[in-house]
């Protein structure tokens, strides 16, 4: 497959030249809809209103949002005009936001008023004090000493901050061929995406992607799904994960595809989006679609149009696979795997495999891309069929962490391997299958033990919706094996219930010593499970 040498600007202008009148975005909660013309003009206009600040080539611009049209407009604005963008995940406090700022050297902050009943303005206040007595584009902070402009997504004028509409109109003031030039200055090479890795273990880390990476990875996602022009992407994850701005947005728009966008994941109106719209694509974590086939009302809603979308994030239980390709009609519904350090797609199942295939597995290698497994700890491949540490190289492997050559050298080898720190076996016909996470794997007794495993023969108990399962110290055998988990609405179960149904089912060293029922999970912003929080809140119930 050729990969293509376009920038993120490139790639939106070839979709205008090929389809100017077709839909490009739909917001069916703002009643906005725009054509892939309209979008672009729109992208242009921001594009001169960064350039109007004085923001320059290689810039980082943070953006702090759910999925706002202005989010999804600074995508393409920044790949025109050459600013960095910078993702911030919309569950961040002040601490958070403090840290992210400094280490990005983010000279720009977009930002939503507020997220979910909290202010972002107060929390900018809290990281920035100097703001209230701030002149606009010229703050100067001690705590975040490369910040210059605030930019509100807000009707309301702020006196230290420019909102989104003072600096398009801003813009008006540079000339066509002023933002032309600066298109021609731009390599595809370019680094033009800065993601933070989501902080399951340390302090998050700067993921360097390019135009090459991020926009060579949605079109071969979008193969995997067979998108093309005529169909209706329904994105309700969030646009500052991977899963939002590359497997939603880029994917789309390499195929010219129309892009039917959510601020918020709520699962009726997620339905009602897909119904309404005739959606042809929908993507989501399992939780998501779990939420979505749950839901009191989903028999009111037509999924009829309803051919393909994206599940990754977690695993997913085989009844939630043939939920989603029964009873919502996704018959090509594709299992997607990678890490924000690949761009982050790499493995992904084909559209007409069969259910059991994609609850099982994470799909066959994509094309232009290299994927091996390996005995951890060494540079040897592993045998066939044993679980080992997963390893990818190509295209899309990132540039690196932002200033911090030794993290960047801890994962990407000298022949260029990126380590995913992930455990996967991959069988005879090059499917690979998940087994867990490095740090995951349970010693019990010297016995290898893979959470993924017993989770999925928990899955299949009738009266389970969702468990988890982690290692928690012990003192005889080292670790013991823990299960959180989540019944289905009105069924009521003991740890003895649980027991009983491992027993001669499953290996007696791989029966939950502990069991935990919950009603939900810690996750982070982008759907992932917090695994280390399930393990520190047993740790801390262990030592009472």
């Amino acid at each position: 497959m050729t990969l293509l040498n376009l920038t993120i600007g490139e790639l939106l202008e070839k979709q205008v030249n090929l389809h100017p009148d077709h839909e490009a975005v739909v917001y069916p909660e703002l009643n906005l809809r725009k054509t892939y013309k309209e979008f672009d003009d729109m992208a242009n206009k921001a594009a001169k209103g960064f350039m109007s600040l004085g923001i320059e080539k290689g810039e980082h611009v943070a953006i702090w949002s759910d999925n706002k049209p202005e989010w999804l407009t600074s995508q393409f604005a920044t790949g025109k005009m050459g600013a960095v963008l910078v993702t911030v995940n919309t569950n961040y406090q002040a601490k958070e936001l403090e840290y992210l700022l400094k280490q990005s050297e983010a000279t720009t902050l977009i930002l939503a008023e507020s997220y979910k009943g909290t202010s972002y303005i107060d929390i900018l206040k809290q990281v920035c004090p100097e703001l209230e007595q701030a002149d606009k584009g010229k703050l100067m902070s001690d705590n975040v000493p490369f910040l210059r402009n605030i930019i509100v997504l807000s009707n309301e004028k702020y006196p230290n901050a420019y909102t989104w509409n003072e600096m398009i109109e801003k813009g008006a003031s540079i000339a066509d061929e002023m933002l032309d030039e600066r298109k021609r200055s731009l390599h595809h090479d370019d680094v033009i995406n800065m993601q933070y890795t989501s902080g399951t273990t340390g302090f998050p880390k700067g993921v360097m992607l390019s135009h090459y990476n991020i926009i060579n990875n949605g079109n071969q996602i979008a193969d995997c799904m067979k998108l093309t022009y005529k169909d209706r992407l329904c994105i309700p994850v969030p646009f500052f994960h991977c899963f939002g701005c590359v497997l939603g947005v880029l994917a789309a728009v390499s195929k010219g595809t129309t892009m039917v966008i959510l601020e918020q994941f709520e699962a009726e109106k997620v339905m009602k989006a897909v119904s309404d719209e005739k959606c042809t694509g929908l993507h989501g974590v399992p939780t998501m679609f779990i939420a979505e086939l749950n839901h009191p009302n989903f028999s009111k809603y037509d999924f009829s149009h309803l051919r393909t979308g994206i599940m990754a994030g977690s695993t997913c239980p085989i009844e939630v696979m043939n939920d989603v390709m029964n009873k919502m009609g996704a018959k090509e519904i594709t299992i997607a795997y990678g890490q924000t350090e690949s761009s982050p797609v790499f493995l992904q199942t084909k559209t007409d495999d069969p259910a059991e295939l994609k609850a099982s597995t994470v799909g066959q290698v994509h094309p232009n891309v290299e994927a091996k497994i390996i005995v951890p700890g060494t540079n040897d491949e592993q045998v066939q069929g044993v679980p080992g540490e997963l390893c990818t190289r190509g295209y899309h492997v990132m540039k690196g962490y932002y200033n911090n050559r030794e993290a960047t050298n801890a994962v990407i080898d000298s022949e260029g391997w990126l380590h995913t720190g992930d455990l996967a076996e991959m069988d005879e016909n090059g499917y690979f299958k998940i087994t867990g996470r490095m740090k995951d794997m349970i010693i019990r007794g010297g016995e290898n033990i893979y959470p993924r495993e017993i989770e999925e023969f928990l899955y299949q108990h009738p009266g389970i919706l969702d468990v988890q399962v982690i290692g928690i110290p012990d003192a005889k055998y080292g670790e013991e094996v823990m299960a959180w988990i989540i019944l289905k609405d009105g069924v009521s179960l003991t740890e003895q219930d649980i027991r009983s149904y491992c027993e001669g089912n499953i290996s007696y060293h791989k029966i939950p010593k502990y069991i935990q029922f919950v009603n939900e999970y810690p996750m982070t912003a982008s759907g992932k499970i917090q695994k280390y929080k399930l393990r520190e809140i047993a740790v801390q119930q262990l030592e009472q």
